[in-house]
């Protein structure tokens, strides 16, 4: 059952009668299993007697978009059409801006269901959708695990304010999604697709996109990938994790965050994968479930409800007080984008970090705040520090671009924090050092580990 919560009508207007299919136009949940707005649109053609037809259209001038992104979008999108035609599900393909996309799908359909993006631009989206679709245009809200518009209206100041929201009815969301039969599997629905999603590799070829960033071999796209290291996270991850997610040198990561960015795996599916694990305490389960959970969804929280999350003016005031009142102090070291981007500064840590993002597409989560410390340190000024970690952080993670990656920024800059000792540079925001790492877990081996790594 989806619970009535997740779902919204966006629109006024009525089932389109000479409608011959209800359309899904899937976009941030880019998955067939444990999908809400999947199931709704089969029970809508279930009510209606019709078939179900999911777009999915590819814009090669998406946001900061490059190679590496789209290989692992490519490669999930190829599982997809492989399930759906399995349930009998018309999946149609376009190139282009979504909008128009969607809108010549939409008039063939009795009502149109879209799954829900919390970007600035997915929200222009749905609401230009809503705005000029002549049938119902639904949303089902299916990429976290308890609606955002239950927990809070607002901004929430930190984690301390929005965990007790989220815990009060987290249970009531943490539950399992069936598959809904479709009574009227599709046969020949007359519409052509632009390119072939079970030919990844031929379809990237094909695409006009930035080549800077290629793609990656540590991870490959797509739930049964996803579902593969959720799995191994869960028998041998989970032990402990508690006590020892932060340490680099000895991860305990789940990997999930590029699957969560596309959708390919739902939250909702992992946070009961691990809340069923029996081998580790209930503290680990606790541990993790507050990751993907409360420090997600608050994340999702901030982009919401900040129209500038993307821009240095979203910090808190105290935040931009102190470090422009520091702006003019004396940086040892200086480095420019590209000795940055080349990994050539004088901290073998840093280097080792930077070239596991460059390598791999991802990070170790602590590895990340040191990452981002160190070159508020090294930027001319806090402003210049936080274009470059923005920039970079979207060039080359998998799951840059998202929510998290908004507020992981912002968060090194005070976002959600609070004021500490001051001191040069920070003024009194959260400072790391090397002498940190080195104190609390061998940061060597970590380095070693990463000059291991292909290309």
């Amino acid at each position: 059952m989806i619970e009535p919560e997740r779902i919204r009508q966006l629109n006024d207007a009525k089932a389109n009668e000479r409608g011959r299919y209800v359309l899904y136009w899937m976009q941030q949940s880019q998955r067939e299993a444990h999908n809400p707005a999947l199931e709704f649109a089969v029970s809508e053609a279930n009510r209606h007697a019709q078939p179900v037809v999911v777009v999915f259209v590819l814009m090669e001038d998406y946001p900061e978009a490059n190679e590496r992104h789209f290989a692992f979008m490519l490669q999930g999108l190829e599982e997809v059409a492989a399930a759906l035609k399995k349930r009998g599900i018309a999946f149609v393909t376009r190139r282009g801006e979504p909008v128009d996309s969607v809108l010549e799908l939409a008039r063939g359909a009795s009502t149109l269901v879209c799954d829900r993006g919390y970007l600035r631009h997915q929200r222009d989206w749905r609401a230009a959708l809503s705005r000029q679709a002549r049938c119902p245009v639904v949303q089902v809200e299916g990429d976290v695990v308890v609606p955002v518009d239950l927990v809070s209206d607002r901004a929430e100041f930190a984690a301390r304010t929005i965990r007790p929201k989220i815990l009060r009815i987290r249970d009531q969301f943490l539950r399992p999604l069936a598959r809904t039969r479709l009574k009227r599997p599709v046969k020949s629905i007359g519409i052509a697709s632009e390119f072939d999603a079970r030919k990844p590799a031929a379809t990237l070829a094909a695409l006009g996109v930035d080549r800077d960033v290629p793609m990656v071999t540590r991870f490959n796209g797509g739930t049964a990938e996803a579902r593969k290291h959720l799995g191994r996270f869960t028998r041998r991850g989970l032990v402990e994790y508690s006590e020892t997610r932060s340490d680099p040198a000895e991860p305990r990561c789940s990997c999930l965050s590029p699957y969560l960015h596309f959708g390919q795996i739902s939250a909702v599916e992992a946070g009961l994968k691990v809340a069923r694990t029996e081998s580790c305490s209930p503290a680990d389960r606790e541990a993790f479930l507050e990751q993907l959970i409360v420090r997600r969804e608050l994340s999702i929280n901030f982009v919401l409800h900040t129209p500038r999350y993307d821009r240095f003016a979203a910090l808190p005031d105290w935040a931009r007080r102190t470090l422009r009142a520091h702006a003019d102090d004396e940086r040892p070291y200086r480095y420019s984008l590209a000795k940055l981007e080349a990994a050539n500064t004088h901290d073998p840590y840093w280097n080792a970090a930077m070239k596991e993002m460059v390598k791999t597409g991802y990070m170790h989560n602590y590895m990340r705040m040191y990452w981002g410390k160190k070159i508020i340190e090294w930027s001319p000024s806090p402003e210049a520090a936080y274009r470059r970690i923005l920039g970079l952080n979207n060039k080359y993670f998998i799951d840059g671009r998202d929510a998290n990656s908004y507020t992981s920024v912002a968060w090194l800059f005070g976002l959600h924090d609070r004021p500490w000792t001051e001191r040069a540079v920070f003024g009194t925001i959260r400072y790391m050092n090397a002498a940190g790492l080195e104190r609390k877990f061998e940061i060597q081996r970590y380095v070693e580990w990463v000059e291991s790594l292909e290309p």
